[in-house]
């Protein structure tokens, strides 16, 4: 074997396990779960692959509402974090100094305890006889009969907590390697503070915007340990459906079918960000 025919075929080496990886664990059962999707049949008697593409069309109008649910939940959820998390990556970033790993330390420090565990908390918290709801009734930010519990700023509000760190770690990254010349150029030059942030640090900081909002956003819209925990029937999203689907209903080709389409909303929903945002953009500022 010749030395250039192997250095052509070096990089296949490297990402062999790569490819691999991506092949058995992603690929196959994607296929997998595609074919399940048009079968028909039931539990009892099984299911046969009989191409049936209506299941898709069935699911969507059966559970049009959930899936509309999600998608407002994972954009509010993730909005919130966006707002919360700018400021934060910015202090840890900037303002932080030596505490900077211990900063970043209590941001990933919730990873420590199950996902589980962090919503039930919540739910203590915002439970109707607690201190928290009892607060706000007394300063009349809820009224006597109101309730945090099973609603659905409670679902949002669960989201938003667990995948805060998601958004706040790109965010980071993307600013600590900013030049901050750039901005010392900036004010040199007649901008206010405000100015230069608006218009030299956010620009630069559209990329991990970006990484971070699809974080959030996509985990966010399958979730459905909130929606559960936090919520009621009337704040069901369409994790909750795909997950009876398979374990409760074993309706198989239905929580497949809504899977797919799940997945193709979030595709979609990703592509029209993205060109919002500008991936010229992104791509200039990734190198």
């Amino acid at each position: 074997m010749g030395l250039s025919l192997r250095q052509r075929l070096l990089p296949l080496w490297f990402a062999g396990p790569a490819l691999l990886w991506l092949v058995v664990f992603f690929a196959a059962p994607l296929v997998n779960q595609l074919s399940v999707s048009l079968m028909s049949g039931n539990s009892e008697v099984g299911y046969d692959l009989t191409w049936s593409f209506s299941v898709y069309s069935d699911a969507l109008s059966s559970y049009g509402a959930e899936f509309a649910r999600s998608v407002v939940f994972a954009g509010a959820a993730t909005l919130i974090d966006l707002i919360i998390a700018f400021p934060l990556a910015y202090f840890i970033a900037y303002k932080a100094g030596r505490f900077q790993a211990f900063w970043l330390l209590m941001v990933v420090m919730p990873f420590f305890v199950s996902q589980v565990m962090r919503t039930a908390a919540w739910k203590l918290l915002i439970n109707d006889n607690g201190f928290l709801v009892g607060t706000l009734r007394d300063i009349g930010l809820v009224s006597a009969d109101g309730r945090l519990d099973a609603t659905s700023g409670a679902v949002i509000l669960g989201i938003s907590y667990n995948f805060l760190p998601f958004m706040v770690l790109p965010l980071f990254a993307t600013l600590q390697r900013i030049d901050r010349r750039l901005i010392e150029a900036a004010t040199d030059l007649g901008c206010s503070r405000f100015t230069a942030f608006r218009k030299v640090t956010v620009p630069l900081a559209i990329p991990g915007i970006f990484a971070g909002s699809l974080l959030v956003f996509i985990p966010a819209a399958g979730d459905f340990i909130n929606a559960r925990i936090l919520g009621s029937p009337n704040t069901t999203m369409i994790g909750n459906v795909i997950q009876n689907k398979f374990i409760t209903v074993l309706d198989y080709p239905t929580a497949a079918a809504l899977s797919f389409i799940l997945m193709t909303a979030i595709l979609i929903l990703i592509a029209v960000f993205g060109r919002l945002i500008g991936t010229k953009t992104l791509t200039e500022a990734a190198v």
